[in-house]
């Protein structure tokens, strides 16, 4: 067997196409229908004896390429084939996954705390399907045993981890074993970790789905989701063809910012966590700060699980200033830092989750989650680590 390229190497080289007219970038195949030259060519297509392009909501050249370049890194380190689809958001990706696994009759488990459009799509959307749910906070092994056997019809177990906004990190090998031992499907959020700085499909997870929006892509151009599977049946016969039918098609442009963006992935997390560990270390000690939440802190409650299940703790954390009022001077005063929702980006984002990312969540939903009114959430940018420490710093005098 040959043996796979490393990870920034599959990250550059994964996938690409190398153009005919010689150009080193592949171009973007901003089209929405390709040609035949005659019938017999619609035949060998029509007969699935080529693999020729017909419509853009199909397939694309430019989609493929980057379907290849995920499905090459989270899959790295597995010996079966990984496959992937690009979807135009990834809700749109979470809502195939979970659509193309559930049916009507059957149920989710997930966690109590969730990003704010999936807890709305898995709590509101979904039961109007007929697809009922149920949460267990943090997804405890007791817990998720006690409610799959209550629910034997439980079709998938959804999960992210860290999760958002609280960073709470979840078991995915045992919960993935538990899950297949009551015969349901794990699927993992892995936004925030990326498979940089985690494989959930290594560790048993059947399907693995993504904001490309976020960290792929890293450089907030783009809108954009994938989902990604060892199981080929699975993603061709019920998750792929929610793309077809659905429409929830990515432009080939989109695909091109996020492949473009994917190259420099590794570089870039390495980065990310490594500033974000400085931040988190100097807000944990400023006497303004009620709680610091970053896994990589000996501090947070499932520091030892991240240590062993991540290669490193990213650049997500959140730290909790205790009142509303509190959180709205700090995010006042930040000059560097920007106020907006998102994640993931080259510059550090600031948010507050009860007004914005969770805002749909009731009061009591966010309580119960640990959304506090007093939670901000920050995803750390490539800017010098003492400059965004700086201006964090500027922002809580006084607290």
């Amino acid at each position: 067997m040959k043996p796979q390229p490393a990870l920034a190497t599959t990250a550059i080289h994964a996938g690409e196409i190398h153009d005919p007219s010689g150009a080193h970038i592949a171009p973007i195949f901003q089209t929405s229908t390709f040609t035949f030259e005659d019938m017999a060519a619609v035949e060998a297509w029509s007969e699935g004896e080529s693999g020729a392009y017909i419509y853009t909501r199909g397939g694309n050249p430019g989609r493929t390429a980057l379907a290849a370049k995920l499905a090459a890194l989270e899959g790295l380190g597995l010996e079966s084939e990984t496959t992937a689809e690009i979807f135009a958001s990834g809700m749109a990706a979470i809502t195939a996954a979970l659509m193309g696994i559930a049916r009507t009759g059957q149920h989710i488990v997930t966690q109590r705390v969730l990003y704010g459009s999936a807890d709305h799509l898995i709590s509101e959307v979904l039961p109007e399907f007929g697809i009922t749910n149920s949460r267990v906070v943090a997804l405890e092994p007791a817990g998720l045993n006690a409610e799959l056997e209550e629910h034997p019809n439980t079709a998938a177990v959804y999960l992210e981890t860290p999760a958002n906004p609280t960073m709470t990190v979840i078991d995915i090998a045992r919960t993935a074993e538990i899950a297949h031992e009551h015969g349901a499907m794990l699927v993992v959020d892995n936004t925030f970790a990326t498979p940089v700085l985690q494989r959930p499909l290594q560790m048993g997870a059947d399907v693995v789905v993504h904001s490309t929006t976020k960290y792929i892509n890293g450089h907030g151009t783009m809108i954009g989701g994938a989902v990604i599977s060892s199981d080929r049946t699975l993603m061709e016969e019920q998750i792929a063809t929610m793309i077809r039918f659905t429409g929830g098609v990515p432009s080939p442009f989109d695909c091109w910012l996020a492949n473009l963006g994917s190259k420099t992935l590794p570089l870039r997390m390495e980065r990310h966590s490594a500033s974000a560990m400085e931040v988190a270390g100097f807000l944990e000690s400023h006497p303004g700060v009620v709680t610091t939440h970053y896994p990589g802190l000996p501090s947070h409650p499932q520091h030892e699980l991240a240590r062993v299940q991540m290669s490193g703790f990213g650049a997500m954390m959140a730290i909790d200033l205790g009142s509303y009022e509190a959180a709205t001077r700090f995010l006042d005063r930040l000059e560097l830092c920007t106020l907006a929702v998102s994640l993931g980006n080259i510059d550090t984002l600031v948010e507050h989750p009860a007004s914005m990312t969770h805002r749909v969540v009731s009061p009591e939903d966010r309580a119960a989650s640990g959304i506090t009114d007093g939670l901000v959430r920050l995803s750390i940018g490539l800017e010098e680590a003492g400059d965004i420490i700086a201006d964090l710093d500027q922002a809580l005098r006084e607290f």
